[in-house]
Order: structure tokens, then sequence, then C-alpha cells
């Protein structure tokens, strides 16, 4: 016995009570009257990730929009609102909501679009999704890192001008909504807050446009063990070459230059991981003023050893002990063994040897015994000495360095973290 289909004879029992066929919902609500309001809530679920080197951050939240089509009302005696899916979301009029400068979106499907449509009695209606969006955050590295960064999330109508549709915040200052435990790895999250303004395109007028502000301050802990303390310990290490004897050439120059690649390494770790950007950052401040310590460290030894090739030669040139195996310049003299020699030390502590031999036969000719005032004639020789060979093996530039590199890179990190921080 033949019998009709009825799946395909009849409409849905929704469709039927919400009476989808008898309106063309390609028109908005309230055609060639005032505008549609649509207010917006979002609840912001997670901060996925911030990109500094492509100025973006991606966030996941819950969008809903509230409007009002009279066209969806049906009667009802309970009052009861009626929760539809994705389903009939094709079949009904919805705000066509875009995002300004984003990258990629893309809706929830998992395990079936995430989409939720609720249509009251009135025909008020509230529409749900759940969204991820990577967006441009036009990102200023002056202060890097030590900065704070002011990114937004703009939401605004593709298709829909001032005239047909208007946006706004559905609660006002309470429409953005985060959960607590959004954390990030590098920024700490300051504020969330809710505007709203207009933008003016030439071609077609002025639409309604929502913002979500977010303000990220970085955490400055990690560069600090990664970046900055690196950096002091470098620039501290090349003041021991000033503690060095100016005649070791291979420790004092392997020193500098050791710190000196230390410091280009720091420095490429650091822009890798960095926009190319045309002005200076507060981190390239720190990195480019320590590695000129560290280069000047150099200098000073290159300005020590030249002098004191140039006081040696006068010594030989003046005493004119440049004879035989003196004949070779204290340039080519240190090529050979990574040495000065300085004659004049050896044979001041040739005549020490032999004044004192001198001094001890004195005594036991004299046949007296050593008194107080010989024990301190000899101190005081022998001090006289020490002290004459620690004066001789250090150079007064070195001396002086030892007090003024510290100081003044003690005095910029005071300016340096008073100016940034």
């Amino acid at each position: 016995m033949w019998r009709d289909d009825s799946t395909k004879a009849w409409p849905p029992k929704q469709q039927q009570l919400l009476h989808i066929n008898d309106h063309d919902f390609a028109i908005r609500p309230g055609f060639g009257g005032s505008p549609v309001a649509v207010g917006i809530d979002v609840q912001v679920e997670s901060i996925d990730s911030i990109s500094e080197v492509n100025m973006d951050f991606t966030m996941t939240f819950y969008l809903r929009h509230y409007w009002k089509d009279e066209r969806l009302s049906f009667p009802s005696t309970t009052n009861k609102s009626m929760t539809f899916d994705h389903r009939l979301i094709k079949k009904i009029w919805v705000p066509d909501i875009f995002f300004v400068h984003s990258k990629r979106s893309f809706i929830h499907d998992t395990t079936m679009e995430n989409f939720m449509l609720r249509v009251h009695p009135d025909g008020n209606v509230l529409f749900s999704l759940r969204i991820t969006v990577s967006a441009m955050c036009f990102m200023d590295f002056t202060r890097f890192p030590l900065d704070t960064q002011n990114c937004s999330l703009e939401l605004e109508s593709y298709a829909y001008s001032e005239e047909d549709l208007m946006l706004y915040w559905k609660h006002g200052n309470k429409s953005l909504n985060t959960e607590d435990h959004i954390s990030l790895s590098q920024f700490f999250i300051e504020e969330f807050s809710a505007s709203s303004g207009l933008a003016f395109y030439s071609s077609t007028g002025w639409y309604y446009r929502l913002f979500i502000n977010f303000m990220l301050r970085r955490h400055i802990f990690f560069f600090v063990l990664q970046t900055y303390f690196p950096a002091m310990l470098m620039v501290m290490l090349s003041w021991v070459s000033f503690w060095i004897d100016r005649r070791a050439v291979p420790a004092r120059v392997s020193l500098g230059i050791t710190t000196v690649l230390t410091m280009s390494t720091i420095m490429t770790g650091v822009s890798a991981s960095m926009p190319q950007v045309s002005y200076i950052k507060a981190v390239d401040v720190y990195l480019w003023v320590s590695s000129l310590f560290v280069f000047l460290s150099v200098i000073e030894y290159a300005a020590v050893n030249y002098l004191t090739t140039v006081e040696e030669r006068k010594q030989f040139k003046k005493k004119g002990k440049i004879s035989g195996m003196y004949n070779i310049d204290a340039v080519q003299a240190m090529a050979f063994d990574g040495c000065y020699h300085d004659s004049e030390a050896d044979m001041d502590q040739t005549s020490f040897s032999i004044h004192s031999e001198e001094d001890s036969m004195r005594g036991r000719c004299t046949g007296r015994p050593s008194t107080d005032s010989s024990h301190t004639k000899r101190r005081k020789s022998l001090g006289e000495h020490v002290s004459k060979v620690i004066l001789e093996n250090n150079h007064v530039i070195d001396t002086y360095c030892r007090i003024l590199y510290p100081i003044v890179y003690i005095i910029f990190n005071l300016l340096y973290w008073g100016v940034y921080m």
C-alpha cells in the first residue's frame, strides 16, 4: 500500500513553529527601518600564543550575539526558549561579524560544529560560537624586554554599515569575561577591557567596530638569566685581564678574544628571536655597551703592550745594553716565547742577592750578632724589591683601569635600570 513520505511532505516541527519557510531570511530584520541592534559579549577561554617575530597573537573565545528577529517569534504558554544546533544556522539571518587584521581563524568542529542558537518566544535570539583567531598586534619593542604591549581584537560587520546594523557591547564593560587560569610563559596579563568606535571606508561608509583590548607586561626574569646576567659576567671577566702580568701576552689576548666572541654569540641569539626592526631596543643598548666595555679591555692591553715595548727600547738604548742577543727588539723576542724579558728586573734581583751575601759576610767578619736594626734593614730592602718588581710588571694604565672600568660600568647599570624600569 502506497504511503506518503512524511519526512519530505512535512517540514520539521521547529520549522513549522518558527515559520522559517514563510519569510525571506536573506534580508535583515526590520529592513527599511532603523538599524538592527546586535549586542556582543565575549568569554575568553585562552590566549594560546604571542609571537614577537610575526607580531601576532592567537586567542580562543566564545563569541555571543544578541538581537531580535520578530520573524522567529512563536506562541508559547510556558515562555520557554528553544535551542538549536548548527543545522538551523544557514536557514535564518545571522550577523556577518568578521575580525579586522586577522590572519587566520576557524570555528571548532569537534565533535560537531560549535554553534548554538537559542530562540525566545518574542523573537529574541542568542547565537553563540567557539572560535580561534590569529590577529595582528602592532608591537613597539623600544623598551624590549622591559616593555608592555597593548593588543586588540577588532570586531566589525562586513556588509552592513551603520545604517543597517549597530554593534554594541551587551553588558557594557562586563561584556568581556576571562577564565581565571589564563596565563602566558613570557607575559603577565595586566588588563582586559572592552571599547567601541566607528570605522570609515571611503567606498562604503561608516561601520560600527568593537575592540577587545588587553595589556601584556613581559616577565623580565627569563631575560635576566639568559641575556643580562651572562653579558654582565663577560664584562667582569674581561676585567681579569687588568690583573694579569702585562708580559703574559697569550693569556691576556686569548681572554680578550674569548669574551668578545661570547658577547657576539649572546647578541646573535637575542637578534634571532626578534623581528628585524629598524630602531634600537633596550636590550640592544645594554648588549652594545657591554660589548664596548669588553672591546675596550682588549684595546687597553694593546696600548699597554705598545707602551711597554717603547719603554724597554728606551731603557736598552739609555744603558747601552743593546748587543748580542739583545739586538732583537722586544716585539721579536715576544714572538719566540710569548713573554717579554725584563733585563733590568733580572739585574736588580742579582744585585739584591749579591748585596745580601755581602751583608752576611760582613756580619761574620765583624763577629757581631745580628741586631734588630739589621733585620729591619733586610726586611725593608726585601719589601722594596718586591714592590719594585710588582710595579714594573704592571703598567700604570692597568692600575687605573682596575678602578675606572668597574665604576663606569656600575654607573651605566644604574642609569639603564633607572630609565627603563
